[in-house]
C-alpha cells in the first residue's frame, strides 16, 4: 500500500526522478493557468454572461468575501495569492475523481511547499503593510521577551500548516483504498464522496489560515489617544 505518491516513479535517470506528484502538479497547474486563461479571454460586463464567467465571478467574489470577513480590508490584494491557494487545494481533490489519479497533496514534499509559500507571504504582506521596522517590531509586542516565542510561533505554525493538510489528504487515501479491497464497491464509492467534501474543507481551512496569519501581520497598532486632564481651576462636571 502506497503512502504516498512520490512512490510512483514515471521515469528516472540517476538522481532524477519524475515521479506521480511532480508530473500531477505540474499537471493541475496546467489545467489551472489554461482554463483560467480560457475562462478570461472573453470577459463580459454586460447582462449576457457565459457560465464560466458566471462561475468564476462567484469563486472570486466568496474569496474575497472571505478574506474581507477575516479583517483585510483590501482583499483585491491579497486575492491573487490566498485565492490560488485555495483554488489549487480545492482542486487536487477534485480531481481525485479520476481514474489513476492521485492528490499531490498527499506528498509532505507538495505541502510542505505550499507551507513556505504561506511562511514568505506573510512577511511580505506585513512588510508592504507596516513597513521594515513596523513588522520587525510586532515581534517585540507586547513585550521584547516575546520575541523568542514569536519566532517559534511563526516556524510552528508552517509546520502545522504542512503536516496537517498532509495528514488528512493521505488519511483519506488510505481509507479508500483499504475499503475497496474488503467492501462491495458501492460503500466506497459513499467514502471517495465523503472525500472530495474533506478535501473542499481542507482546501479552505487552508486557504483561511493563511488569511488569518496575513492579516495578524498586516494590522497596525495605533496608538491610544490621550485624554487631557482637566485643569485645577475649571468647575466639577454635574
Amino acid at each position: 500500500m502506497r503512502l504516498s505518491p512520490d512512490e510512483i516513479i514515471f521515469w528516472q535517470f540517476g538522481m532524477l526522478k519524475l515521479n506521480a506528484t511532480i508530473l500531477y502538479t505540474w499537471g493541475l497547474m496546467l489545467v489551472l493557468v489554461i482554463g483560467a486563461w480560457l475562462i478570461t479571454r472573453r470577459l463580459s460586463s454586460g447582462h449576457q454572461r457565459s457560465r464560466w464567467q458566471n462561475l468564476l465571478e462567484i469563486i472570486v467574489t466568496g474569496i474575497m468575501g472571505q478574506i474581507r470577513d477575516v479583517g483585510l480590508d483590501q482583499p483585491r490584494h491579497y486575492i491573487g495569492f490566498i485565492g490560488t491557494l485555495f483554488l489549487f487545494v480545492a482542486a487536487a481533490s477534485l480531481a481525485t475523481i479520476l481514474p489513476g489519479y492521485e492528490p499531490p497533496t498527499g506528498s509532505l514534499s507538495t505541502t510542505v511547499a505550499l507551507a513556505l509559500t504561506v511562511f514568505v507571504a506573510v512577511p511580505f504582506f506585513g512588510i508592504a503593510e507596516q513597513g521594515l521596522g513596523g513588522y520587525l517590531r510586532s515581534y517585540t509586542q507586547p513585550t521584547v521577551v516575546m520575541l523568542p516565542f514569536n519566532i517559534i510561533s511563526e516556524l510552528s505554525r508552517t509546520l502545522a500548516l504542512a503536516v496537517r493538510l498532509f495528514g488528512n489528504m493521505m488519511s483519506g487515501t488510505l481509507i479508500i483504498a483499504i475499503l475497496l479491497s474488503i467492501t462491495p464497491f458501492l460503500f466506497p464509492i459513499i467514502m471517495n464522496l465523503l472525500g472530495l467534501l474533506t478535501g473542499m474543507v481542507q482546501a479552505y481551512i487552508f486557504s483561511i489560515l493563511a488569511t488569518v496569519y496575513i492579516a495578524a501581520a498586516t494590522r497596525t497598532r495605533k496608538p491610544e489617544p490621550k485624554v487631557a486632564a482637566p485643569a485645577d481651576d475649571q468647575p466639577p462636571p454635574e
